[in-house]
């Protein structure tokens, strides 16, 4: 099992698909997707709707994760060959200097490296101050415009960060780009892999959305496909682990290898009360270790699946990861497979009887 999994989260970090460029990563996903699903579909964005059958149909649990990844816009080309862009979702400025980037062109992949005006030639004043994106190129190592144009960049080509996936020394510890939210993409796969050998009663829709990072909107079309009664969104959060980060900086803490996290609140949603509790108490009875995660900003694709008609029942289970939205995160292979038994728990467990007793207790 843990040899798929390895040979699951190396193939769909590694592939492109950055907001509004989804293509490649989707045409991975619907492949591993296809043989475990009793319908593959998707929406007019894009987005992968899958769907794996139960005894009960009208049970619709919607088990979601965004596809799409961070990266950047190719907006212009100066006339010394330098490549001007803008970021796809949320980036920060001091993590991009120097990072290499590879560019999808009509020719095919080009790799370059982002820079900026030489630290030896600025002033002290410059110095102390971070550089902004609108200051910063990709350079390919051309002298010209014409030179970057026959290479086959051009405006509007999608850019997604350099990096490949690697297993530490330690088993359990992955280094990859892509984690936000390639993670909850793997999850998905893995629970319609189980979903074969288990007996459930529920319609489960596997959903990939795009153009997460850039507002939720694959979300906000997904749903209207699928129309679910429940919602679980997988994705990551940001691990609070790492040095630095004080209890005044954070309402609480999540670490690698601690198990996955439920998140309780974010910027986009206050979760479901009953349908909270009820997944807390399916962790505590099958020992599935969790952490509580609260975040004062943010959000995910639950932000809207629960706002749609008169409401769905959503949740968020993820994990967290160090460095998200960067060029290399790092995250815990036991935080992976403990939210996968969440999740296999939780379908065992939800029922029209469960469905019920979650709308009357509100």
């Amino acid at each position: 099992m843990k040899e798929k999994t390895i040979e699951l989260l190396k193939t769909i970090t590694e592939t492109p698909g950055v907001s509004g460029f989804e293509a490649p990563i989707r045409k991975v996903l619907k492949n591993y997707l296809s043989p475990l699903a009793t319908e593959v579909t998707a929406d007019h964005l894009g987005s992968l709707v899958t769907i794996k059958k139960g005894t009960d149909e009208d049970v619709k649990i919607m088990a979601a994760a965004h596809m799409d990844e961070v990266g950047f816009l190719v907006t212009s080309i100066t006339q010394d060959g330098f490549i001007k862009f803008q970021p796809l979702g949320g980036w920060w400025e001091q993590v991009l200097l120097a990072q290499r980037v590879e560019i999808l062109t009509q020719k095919g992949r080009l790799i370059g490296v982002i820079g900026a005006k030489s630290p030896h030639i600025l002033s002290a004043e410059e110095r102390a101050k971070p550089i902004k994106i609108s200051a910063m190129y990709i350079d390919i190592g051309s002298t010209s415009k014409a030179e970057t144009e026959e290479a086959g960049v051009g405006q509007g080509d999608p850019v997604v960060p350099f990096s490949s996936f690697h297993l530490q020394e330690n088993g359990k510890s992955i280094l990859a780009r892509a984690l936000d939210n390639r993670v909850g993409c793997a999850l998905v796969v893995e629970l319609f892999r189980e979903l074969q050998q288990l007996q459930h009663p529920n319609a489960f829709y596997g959903v990939m959305t795009v153009q997460e990072e850039v507002g939720l909107r694959g979300a906000t079309t997904s749903v209207d496909v699928v129309r679910p009664d429940l919602a679980i969104v997988m994705d990551v959060t940001v691990a609070t682990d790492t040095p630095g980060i004080s209890d005044n900086d954070i309402s609480t803490r999540t670490y690698l290898g601690k198990g996955p996290v439920i998140g309780f609140y974010d910027a986009s949603m206050i979760p479901h009360t009953p349908f909270r509790d009820l997944v807390v108490k399916v962790a505590k009875d099958n020992n599935i270790p969790y952490q509580v995660d609260i975040m004062s900003g943010g959000g995910t694709d639950a932000g809207k699946i629960h706002l749609f008609r008169q409401g769905v029942p959503s949740i968020v289970i993820g994990i967290p990861v160090r460095y998200i939205h960067d060029h290399t995160g790092i995250a815990h292979l036991d935080d992976y497979q403990n939210a996968l038994r969440l999740l296999v728990a939780l379908a065992r467990r939800i029922d029209r009887s469960v469905l019920k007793e979650l709308g009357d207790s509100l």
